[in-house]
């Protein structure tokens, strides 16, 4: 199931897709706070956490929103901090600033976003982590999952119920070579 998103006004000008709303929801889990405990690196990936989330032009309420997504789960990459508000890019390059409470440490990927809208893609869920194992899915590209853990080139996922094992090159929201 490909990624949803809806169109601000805002948006219209410059971009057929996009999404975002602001929450009261608590910080991402393991998050330095704004009196200036240890930050986590830049980047990371983490996911959005509301079903609403405005991409702002600027670290701010008062700046305008350029997107609202519209999926929860949606994997995006942290790039820069400021005080509570967070600079993200998400798997097409689209930037911009979100609160912090709309983030989640939870982690996610999307299937092969760059195979999107060619003819018969599909990204292999294998039982086990490797290329002759037996496949227990087959995703279209944009297909969100959870990421369980990755190793050696291997990612455990989950998508739609299914669980099993994608080659870490075949997901976007894991860096290269990353293990946790």
């Amino acid at each position: 199931m490909p990624v949803a998103h809806a169109q601000t006004p805002a948006a219209a000008a410059t971009r057929p897709e996009g999404a975002l709303t602001e929450s009261t929801e608590t910080a991402e889990p393991g998050e330095g706070s704004a009196t200036g405990a240890a930050r986590l690196p830049l980047p990371r990936f983490v996911s959005l956490k509301a079903a609403r989330v405005n991409l702002r032009v600027g670290p701010g309420k008062d700046y305008a929103v350029s997107w609202l997504y519209l999926k929860p789960g949606l994997p995006v990459e942290i790039i820069q901090e400021y005080d509570l508000w967070r600079r993200i890019r998400d798997a097409e390059g689209t930037e911009g600033w979100v609160h912090r409470s709309l983030l989640s440490g939870d982690r996610t990927a999307l299937a092969a976003p760059w195979l999107k809208g060619k003819k018969e893609a599909t990204i292999a869920m294998h039982r086990s982590a490797a290329t002759d194992g037996p496949v227990v899915a087959e995703m279209e590209p944009g297909v969100v999952t959870k990421v369980r853990e990755c190793s050696f080139g291997w990612c455990q996922v989950e998508a739609a119920g299914r669980k099993g094992f994608v080659a870490q090159n075949e997901i976007w929201g894991v860096y290269p070579d990353e293990r946790f």
